[in-house]
């Protein structure tokens, strides 16, 4: 267990899904983690996940790989680019989540409002 929840939560999805399964239950958590999770959900990456008694309940959708970014880099709109081509496999495959002064977005919004701001976690 370690200090960042975001990142412990979305290694724990990681391990389970490498483990086979396809559904796992997170005992820490945050809403924050739970608007991640949102986006993912959106593109289809997560299924469904809800809040119960024991725990977040999350079931895989079509996950490859998600992850969170470690140091989270403060990027300019026109460097937004530059990470899509670190972090995605290929162009449209993925999703980069980006905290900015907005909320949480995609990186293809945070291009179309023309906004910057701290990525967090990417879905592929």
């Amino acid at each position: 267990m370690s200090q960042d929840i975001v990142s412990d939560g979305l290694n724990r999805i990681m391990n389970a899904k490498l483990a086979g399964q396809t559904s796992i239950t997170l005992k820490h958590h945050s809403k924050f983690l739970q608007n991640i999770l949102a986006i993912g959900k959106l593109r289809g990456y997560i299924a469904e996940y809800s809040n119960g008694p024991k725990g977040l309940f999350i079931e895989f959708g079509k996950l490859n790989k998600c992850k969170a970014v470690k140091p989270r880099y403060v990027v300019k709109v026109n460097d937004i680019d530059k990470y899509i081509r670190r972090y995605l496999p290929a162009r449209g495959i993925g999703v980069i989540v980006i905290s900015t002064s907005k909320g949480l977005v995609t990186h293809q919004t945070a291009l179309d409002k023309n906004i910057g701001g701290s990525i967090i976690a990417y879905f592929y």
